[in-house]
Parts: C-alpha cells; structure tokens; sequence
C-alpha cells in the first residue's frame, strides 16, 4: 500500500520529469551599431538598432535535442551565446532547472553554473589554440573548475576523453596542426565534455567539415547524448542534418521563432510559408523528375525590417494583415506557428 510519503516523492519526480531543464522566455537581444556620436550629430543620423534576436521562446526537456535552422543572419549564433552567458539579454529570460541562468552567471554560482553549460564552436581551426599541446586544451576547464587534484589526474582524464570521442589517449602530446578538421572537431567536444555539462550549445558543430566526416561527428555525438543523457540545443542551416540529429526544430526568420515542432511533423508537415520555401528547396531522391522551387526573394536589410510579419515580401500568401500587423508565435495542432495565413485557414 503507498504511503503518504510515497506518494509525494512520486508526485515530485513526476514534476521534475516532466520540467523541461533548458527555458527560454521572450529571449531578445539588441546591438547598438550606430556611428560614433560625432558622426551623428554632423549627418543629422538618429541611433541604428539591430534586433538580433527578438522575443525567442522555448523549451528543452532533459536527454532532447531542439535545432533552431535559418538563413544566415537570422540570430542562430546569438541565441547560442545568450545560452551560455557570453551576451546579457536586452529583455526576456533563460532558465536552467528553474534557475534565472543569467542571474546565475552574475552572482557566486555562476562559476558553478557554467561547468553544467558548454559550447562546441563552428569552426574547429579558430576554436583551438594552435600553440597549446591537446592535453593543456583539454584540462585547462579542469584546472579552471579545480576538477582535477593534480596533474596526473588531469592527464587521466584527457585520455579518457580523447578516447571518448574516438581519439587516442597518445594524442594528448600532439597540437592541433597535426589533425584534420573532423579530429579538431572531436578535441572540441572532448573539452566541451571536461566539465561533464547537463547541457550543450552546438553552433554549426559539423559546417566546416566534409560530409563524410560530418556523420562520423554527428554519430559520437548522438552516442554521447546517449550514454551520457546529455541535452542539446543544436544550430544548423543544413536541414538533413537537423532531421538526423534532433527531436525539436525551430526554425528563426530575422530574429524571430515564426515556427517550433517536433521533427517528424515540420517535415511532414510544414506550417508556415517560410518552413515550406526551406524545405522544398532540398532535393528529393524519390522527385527527380520534379522541378525544385528555389528559395524566393532576399533576406530583407535587419536594421531596417518589413512592418508587419517581416517574410510577408517574399510570401505568396500574403495579404494586407500581413503587411501591417505582426503575427505572435501561437499554438496550433500540438505546434507553435508565427502565420496569419496559417491563422486564417488560407494555406
């Protein structure tokens, strides 16, 4: 018969299973890049603002992957550093465990904090530091965690690493010269996982390698999200490899989530205008006969946006609404969309 406290403890894990570990909450970001002041008062200019991000919301449940796909410039990256707290909010939120993460950052936790979050760059040949040895690039969030008690503890640890990522403990010795871009790549997330983070911010992990090499990285990377129940929050412009890898996609427009679903309905089942322009510019191997629809239109000047839904010049679906009032992100059959004709029933 369950007890009373049975219960509760029951109740309690249910709650903690089902709180999603990473939140983010009309996450925005905002760059002054105006000329300097002089030259404003001469040419009369007013201040320029970029809204790199603008309003981002959402949530990734522990042991998930969300990939966040756009053209480039729609604030991918931004969102990854907000994440792990080298850019401050303009406005909104980032929770980690229900925990304000940049409240964190800024107080005596922080230090804590940041071991459970790390990032694992696009490009494996800026990321490393070419006169350090693999061992020092790899302990040194050892040392700066005090996770290691000496240096032959710390030296164990980076052959275990290396050997988690398929490397050998012997490479330790070696510098980053002496590897291809894909083993770079490895040695990044080797010292991504030093710390032994809950959470990891992949920005465009895999984009700077060859295709071939692409899948051997994306594959150790699922198998530590297995073995280790790691989450990912994964960024990508390259939609076979979102489909791959992730459980969630979000797909950003000039700053702003205008559609989020799981995996298997985006691409079955694309919502908005600009998910559906994405998605059939892909080839098909079963289509070859299909003409491809290309990707209509340019991506509008951010510092200065369309009014309105700011994809509406390139929308076929398109009408007066759209041009003057901005869609908000809402639900709509078990996903989030940013649409007004979507809204209205007219796609």
């Amino acid at each position: 018969m369950s007890t009373p406290e049975t219960l509760a403890n029951g109740t309690a894990a249910a709650i903690e299973a089902a709180a999603p570990l990473v939140r983010a909450e009309g996450l925005a970001k905002t760059f002054d890049v105006s000329p300097p002041w002089l030259n404003r008062v001469l040419e009369r200019k007013p201040r320029q603002l970029l809204h790199a991000v603008d309003e981002a919301s959402f949530s990734i449940q522990k042991g998930q992957t969300l990939a966040l796909v756009g053209e480039s410039g729609c604030g991918k990256s931004t969102v990854a550093r907000l994440l792990v707290g080298l850019y401050q909010p303009t406005r909104g939120s980032f929770f980690f465990r229900d925990q304000d993460a940049h409240a964190v950052f800024a107080g005596r936790g922080g230090h804590h904090l940041r071991r459970s979050i790390q990032m694992i760059f696009q490009d494996p040949y800026a990321s490393l530091n070419p006169r350090w040895k693999v061992a020092d690039i790899i302990a040194e969030p050892l040392h700066e965690h005090g996770m290691a008690s000496s240096k032959a503890e710390a030296q164990e640890r980076v052959g275990e690493l290396l050997q988690s990522v398929g490397l050998a403990a012997a490479d330790r010795v070696k510098y980053p010269h002496q590897f291809s871009g894909g083993q770079r790549q490895r040695i990044s997330i080797a010292r991504a996982l030093a710390t032994a983070p809950e959470f990891l911010v992949c920005d465009e992990p895999t984009s700077a390698l060859d295709v071939s090499v692409q899948a051997q990285v994306l594959n150790i990377m699922k198998d530590l999200q297995r073995e280790r129940g790691l989450t990912y929050l994964f960024i990508s412009h390259n939609l076979a490899v979102v489909r791959h890898v992730s459980d969630a996609v979000g797909v950003m427009y000039l700053g702003r989530i205008v559609e989020l679903a799981p995996k298997h309905e985006l691409f079955s089942h694309p919502r908005h205008p600009y998910t559906r322009m994405l998605l059939d510019a892909i080839p098909k191997m079963h289509d070859t006969g299909r003409a491809r629809t290309p990707v209509q239109g340019e991506v509008p000047n951010p510092l200065n946006p369309p009014t309105g839904c700011t994809f509406h010049p390139r929308c076929p679906h398109a009408n007066e609404r759209c041009k003057a009032e901005r869609p908000a992100l809402m639900q709509f059959r078990g996903i989030q969309v940013a649409c007004h004709a979507v809204e209205e029933g007219r796609i």
